[in-house]
Formats: structure tokens, sequence, C-alpha cells
């Protein structure tokens, strides 16, 4: 069984880029000994705020999540794009820190002398609409404070850093902050600062420009409170990795520095990658500096960093065969998660998913929380399951998707006699969601058991097969090509619904999903 379809070590003493070929959007980045930890946007999903660890800054696991579920107003759907954006990770005073803002209520922060866990229950630093991206720093001499963006949707404002002054236990805030710079002219679109402090200067990592198109911007500073000189250390240039940015540092013992960033890669997300850093007149340059002018550009290839020792491949898991008493970190749910919605235990060995009843007033999947997912995890692979259905209402549906905005699904659904196969495609916004069968197919009346495939390509083109017997597959449906959903990727997904109004007790067991 293969398991990951993507690893960025090489086995020769060398790297690829990107090192996560998955959508860990906003990554952030701290070292703690030998060992590396990241965090990353996780929006609406639950559980919430993951966790990565590696030894070499190239091999990476999912080691856990910070957030089992949002706080009050995700309970009742999905509000796509809205939840975690662009958390901070820190190590201060023998615990680990995660700030994070959600865009609607406020600043948040969590904190864990493990990082795999447990970690505090959510604590509001500051309820206030549309700060976002915090980020938190200690300073020498005990004062803490806290650097952070605007989202103009909500604030009203755009392109500008503001400093506040913070509670040295992380709780609140002390005053209402000052602009320490504002990029409208030189950098626009300013967010998702990161705040350190290197010999004489204060520096705020910040990306601008844009998510697709952008640049990574440096902020420096002999008070923290600035006036800050700004510098483009890292671009596009002629490579083919577009808006380069957004991300965190980390220095080795081997003195060697290194920034880890992302690439918005539509459907496949906001994929991560790792540089190299040098620092020339107390400025870090990223990338390779091919023109002389101290604006790196990104490196596809390189030798992994120097950590001291050779350590072994990994990654965050894909496959899973549902064995375990707790479900894999890889999965999360579209919104906040409830005990009604599965069973590891009703059928040892199979995940098993109830039939849930869709939010009131709509028929489609778009806005339905109990959908199950992880990650794109190559820009090529296959996911198969093997699925039974035990339904006899004609309104439920179970199977395999692939979800965005726009999305399709291979389901089996209950008919007059026996089961069928249904295809459909769906879009969804803001503004509501509609679905259309595209293709069916009727399956013998004994047969209630069937194995799902989708097969992706470059370009995020997905072509869904199905099975009766796991041998041979046969396809379905016209090739669909994915797109990204609310600020993510697009995921792979199982799920078990009921569209309209009445009773039923329908579940499907799934017996494995694999890579």
């Amino acid at each position: 069984m293969q398991t990951s379809a993507w690893y960025a070590d090489l086995g020769n003493g060398r790297f690829r880029n990107p090192i996560l070929y998955a959508d860990y959007s906003d990554p952030d980045i701290v070292r703690v000994g030998e060992d590396f930890y990241m965090t990353a946007s996780s929006f609406a999903s639950s559980p919430g705020l993951p966790v990565l660890h590696s030894k070499d800054l190239v091999n990476w696991t999912l080691i856990g999540h910070a957030v089992d579920r949002l706080p009050g107003g995700y309970d009742d759907g999905v509000r796509h794009g809205d939840g975690v954006w662009a958390p901070s990770i820190r190590y201060h005073e023998g615990k680990f820190w995660i700030f994070f803002s959600a865009p609607d209520e406020g600043i948040y922060m969590t904190t864990a002398v493990d990082p795999a866990g447990p970690w505090t229950p959510l604590h509001m630093v500051k309820e206030v609409k549309g700060w976002i991206d915090p980020c938190p720093f200690w300073d020498d001499d005990g004062r803490a404070y806290l650097v952070h963006a605007f989202a103009n949707s909500r604030s009203g404002i755009k392109h500008k850093l503001k400093m506040c002054r913070m509670h040295p236990e992380g709780t609140s805030l002390l005053d209402d902050g000052e602009i320490v710079f504002d990029g409208t002219q030189a950098h626009p679109t300013l967010e998702g600062p990161k705040l350190y402090k290197r010999g004489d200067y204060y520096y705020i990592f910040a990306p601008a420009g844009g998510v697709p198109t952008g640049w990574q911007a440096i902020f420096r500073s002999k008070h923290i409170m600035g006036p800050y000189e700004d510098k483009i250390v890292l671009h596009q240039g002629d490579t083919e990795v577009n808006g380069p940015h957004q991300g965190g540092y980390v220095d080795l013992d081997s003195g060697e520095s290194w920034f880890v960033h992302f690439q918005d890669c539509e459907a496949y997300g906001r994929i991560v990658h790792l540089q190299p850093m040098q620092w020339a007149d107390d400025w870090p340059i990223m990338g390779i500096d091919t023109n002389g002018d101290g604006i790196g550009e990104p490196v596809l290839e390189l030798a992994k960093p120097n950590v001291g020792r050779e350590w072994p491949f990994a990654v965050p898991a894909t496959s899973d065969n549902f064995d375990s008493q707790v479900l894999g970190l890889q999965w999360q749910w579209q919104g906040n998660a409830r005990p009604e919605w599965y069973s590891l235990h009703a059928k040892p060995g199979h995940l098993r998913l109830y039939a849930q009843e869709l939010p009131t007033g709509v028929r489609t999947l778009y806005p339905a929380p109990n959908v199950l997912c992880q990650k794109f995890p190559a820009p090529v692979f296959t996911a198969t399951t093997k699925l039974t259905f035990a339904s006899a209402n004609q309104n439920e549906l179970a199977g395999l998707t692939i979800f965005g905005h726009d999305y399709c699904y291979l389901a089996l659904q209950p008919a007059s006699s026996g089961m069928k196969l249904v295809f459909v495609q769906g879009r969804g916004s803001m503004k509501g969601s509609s679905e259309e069968i595209q293709a069916e197919r009727s399956l013998p009346a004994s047969v209630n058991t069937v194995y799902l495939r989708v097969n992706v390509v470059l370009e995020a083109l997905c072509t869904f097969e199905y099975s009766l017997d796991g041998i041979s597959y046969s396809p379905i449906g016209d090739s669909f090509e994915a797109v990204p959903g609310g600020w993510v990727g697009a995921k792979v997904g199982l799920f078990c619904i009921r569209q309209g109004t009445g009773t039923g007790n329908g579940y499907a067991d799934v017996d494995w999903l694999h890579y």
C-alpha cells in the first residue's frame, strides 16, 4: 500500500521543494533544541491548528491539533473561509504558545507543555473584528508585545501593521497599539507579520503584494515601536514559484538560517517551501540572489539543512485502515464535530458514518459540516475507498467527494430496487449552492458494497471510477477540474447525509481509504 505520493527528501543529502505538497496555509515555525514545530491556518475545519514536527526541516509528521473545535458561532453549519487565520507559534518560559485570529471574533491564545497536546482551552486575548495574523514577542527586559495586521473586510483598514503592548502572560493587550508601518504605497496587502529580535535590530517578517503574486518583505528597527526600514528579500523572479511569502525562520547550531513559506497553488492549496537564508549588512536574503540585488528567488532543490545527522523519511499520514480507536490526525470535519456523526467501535476496523440531515433549507453537500476531509497530498495521486451502505431511505447518500467551491461526488443511494450510484457535480458560494446529477448506474439488487476511486493528475483534473470487486474499475461521469474552497485547497472527503426532512437510520461502513 502506497502511503504517500510526495517525498521532499531525495535520499542523497538533498531535498526538493515543496517540503509539504499539501495545504498547510500561512505556516509558522519554531525551533526548540533539536526539534522543529510548525503550525498553519485551519479556518473552519475541526480539529484545527495542526501541529507538525520535524528533526531536519525536510521530513515532517503531523503530531496533533491545538484546537478540538471553534468557539460559539461555528456549531450550526459551515462558515467557509472563517475561523483560524494565520497563527504564530512560539516557545517561551518552558511552554509553547499559539496565537491566532478569528476575523469576526478576535485574537485567541492557547499554550501547551507538550506540543502534541493537550493544549489549554482557547483564551480570548482581544475581542475585536478584523485584527488578524497576530504574533507575540517577549523582549529581553520582560516586556511583551503583539504585532498584527488588518482585514479590510471587517475593520476597514488595509496595508498596515500595528504593534500593541501585551501582558507578559499573553492574556490581554495593554493598549490599542500604534501603527508601525503603512504599506499602502510600497507594500500593499501587507499582512502575516512575524516579530523577531537579532542583535541590535527588531525584525518584522511580513508578506505583501497579495497571495498569488506577492513578495516577502522585511522591516527592521532598533526600537520596537519603530520607525522601521523596509526591504524586499524574496520574490518570484524568473522562477515558477509564484507569490513566495508568509512564514517564519529559524537559526541552526551549524550557523545556518532557514525560512519556511507558502506558495499558492490553487486547488492544491498553499503548499510549503523551505529556503536558505543568509544575512548581509543585518538584512536577510532568502533563496538565491541571482541578480546581486539583495532579493532572493526560490530554490527548487538544495542540500538539506545541516542539523548534524541524517533523519528517516517522514510525511504526514494519508491512507487509513481505520484500525485505531480514534480518527487519524489527517482527518478534519468541515465544521465543528459532533460525536453522533461517526463511530470507530460499531464495526471494529471500519469507520461508520451515520446519515446526518443537512442544515435546514438546503439539499446540497456544500453546507454540510459532517464531511470528513483531508488535504490533497501531492500533484498526482489516486485515492480509493471501500464502502458499504446500509439504508432504505432514498434521501440518504454516502460516498467519496472532491470538495471545493466547485465539487463532485460519487455516492451510493437507495433506489426503488436495490442501490444505485450517482455522480453529482455541485457549486457553492456564500450566496448558496446547487447540484446536478451527471450520471447514474443501477447496481444488482444484492449489492451495497462498492469501491470508489478518484484519480487526480496535473492541473487537479479528477476522474471518478467505481468497482464491484476491487479489481476492475469503470469510469463514471466527465473529468472534473478541482478548485479551491474558502481560503483552502481542494480536499478528498467521505460523507453520509440525508437530504430533506424525514426519519432515517442509514449508515456507511468505510473499510479503508488508500492513496
